[in-house]
């Protein structure tokens, strides 16, 4: 996985260095609980959510910016899902489709648009 060691862990207290280090013996153990309930734990779904101020000494809510800070075992159940769905989609977008499709982001759109306009 693409998860960076070292940051901090999250409600459920598992680091990624911890998951790292069960290998295939962790993988296996993560993908039996969430296949055999078919739900996520409530432990790890659990999120911390915390207002950040944006500038010193902010007082109203628009002036606060919110994080949350979820598990790490969150993080990788949810990156498994995203994989699975771009790959279930992609071949549903068009080819005119930028944004969100990789390798085909909005600034080549506008690139290719300013090219055709100078020409």
């Amino acid at each position: 996985m693409k998860m960076k060691a070292g940051k901090a862990t999250g409600p459920g207290g598992v680091a990624v260095e911890m998951i790292e280090a069960l290998e295939e013996y962790g993988v296996e153990k993560l993908t039996s609980l969430l296949n055999d309930t078919g739900e996520i734990p409530t432990d790890i779904s659990r999120s911390v959510f915390i207002a950040l101020p944006k500038k010193p000494g902010a007082t109203e809510c628009k002036l606060h910016r919110t994080i949350s800070l979820m598990s790490r075992v969150t993080k990788i159940l949810l990156r498994v899902v995203m994989i699975r769905i771009r790959s279930k989609i992609k071949p549903e977008i068009a080819d005119e489709q930028y944004g969100f499709v990789e390798a085909k982001g909005t600034t080549n759109a506008i690139y290719t648009l300013r090219t055709l306009r100078e020409q």
